[in-house]
């Protein structure tokens, strides 16, 4: 799916992040695995990562990001019209963690739901709230992405509980006189998805003492599988993106990639050829966050002071399904920067 912008202009007005006050450390997961420093650092890049605390469930973190982007925005949460949260680990089944938030929030107003669609899973929501938008359901979004994904690791694997951590993202959407999103690529690769999974806990697999025992409830990945899907695809659907709106890897001036792991980030810079000083990387710092990875690296970029109104932003992410998406937009005045 890709589309480019029908002439009504939606952007980002604001941006909030959060993520848990607990961080571990390379070295702290040699204490508990057969992993060092050393062998992570080269193979990913992380060096640390952030953890929730056992009381803290999505939306504990979710709130506080919530409410920056919204007052970023200078937007009322009453004024909102849709929440969309981007998950893979609400905090239950239902009701939705993006109802959980519009209430304590207070957007009375807003229609709210909850979007899976693994590690792409703002860039989904983000296109979503931008075509309600663009198409006149709405005036002002809400779209949150990030994962509590320490509650799904086996902590006795280093082949995953290395790669991820806890962390969200929020922004706001409004429609825009001027700038803004340009256009989206969006895709799913339905065959791929034994590639990356969590196998128990759904309809197929229910919860049971025997799933428990068994260990079917954490994070399953067929790592060379992904890593050679995620630096083919981080590549193809950016450029159908930029092609789609008629411009090049030389127009970008900031890109934000999915925050999976430095070895895949620069693989995808230098096949695409953009410099190395466009693009933002803070897997270092937090690891994986999932559906939290683009919008606090958006988060990053802001405090480093490159979003500035006209800079060209491309965002691309990909993940669990498997799927991808990308999107590109002109930053606008709302952002500010």
């Amino acid at each position: 799916m890709i589309g480019s912008s029908n002439g009504v202009g939606v952007s980002i007005t604001g941006l909030g992040a959060h993520v848990p006050e607990r961080v571990m450390t390379n070295d702290e997961l040699s204490t508990m695995m057969d992993t060092s420093d050393e062998w992570i650092m080269e193979r990913t890049g992380i060096r640390e990562r952030r953890i929730a605390a056992p009381e803290e469930a999505l939306s504990d973190l979710a709130l506080p990001a919530a409410k920056e982007s919204l007052e970023d925005a200078g937007v009322a949460a009453a004024d909102l019209d849709l929440v969309i949260v981007a998950t893979v680990t609400p905090d239950m089944a239902f009701p939705a963690t993006g109802a959980i938030l519009a209430d304590q929030l207070g957007a009375e107003n807003a229609a709210a739901y909850d979007l899976s669609a693994g590690c792409t899973g703002f860039m989904y929501a983000v296109a979503q709230a931008y075509g309600m938008l663009a198409g006149g359901l709405g005036q002002r979004a809400l779209v949150v992405g990030g994962d509590i994904l320490s509650r799904i690791l086996d902590w006795s694997d280093r082949s995953t509980a290395v790669l991820f951590g806890d962390g969200v993202g929020a922004v706001v959407l409004e429609r825009v006189a001027e700038g803004g999103f340009l256009g989206f690529e969006l895709g799913a690769d339905g065959s791929g998805g034994q590639q990356l999974y969590l196998l128990a806990g759904g309809s197929r697999t229910p919860a049971t003492a025997e799933s428990v025992a068994e260990r079917l409830h954490f994070v399953q990945m067929n790592g060379r599988e992904v890593f050679k899907f995620a630096t083919r695809v981080l590549v193809s659907s950016a450029e159908a993106v930029l092609a789609e709106c008629g411009r090049t890897i030389d127009d970008v001036d900031v890109y934000v990639p999915h925050q999976a792991n430095v070895r895949i980030i620069e693989y995808a810079t230098e096949k695409l050829g953009i410099p190395e000083d466009k693009v933002v990387i803070d897997v270092d710092r937090y690891g994986n966050t999932s559906s939290g990875s683009i919008p606090l690296a958006l988060a990053d970029a802001k405090r480093e002071g490159r979003l500035q109104p006209g800079r060209l932003v491309l965002m691309t992410g990909m993940g669990a399904g498997l799927t991808w998406g990308s999107g590109l937009i002109e930053w606008t005045d709302g952002g500010r920067g």
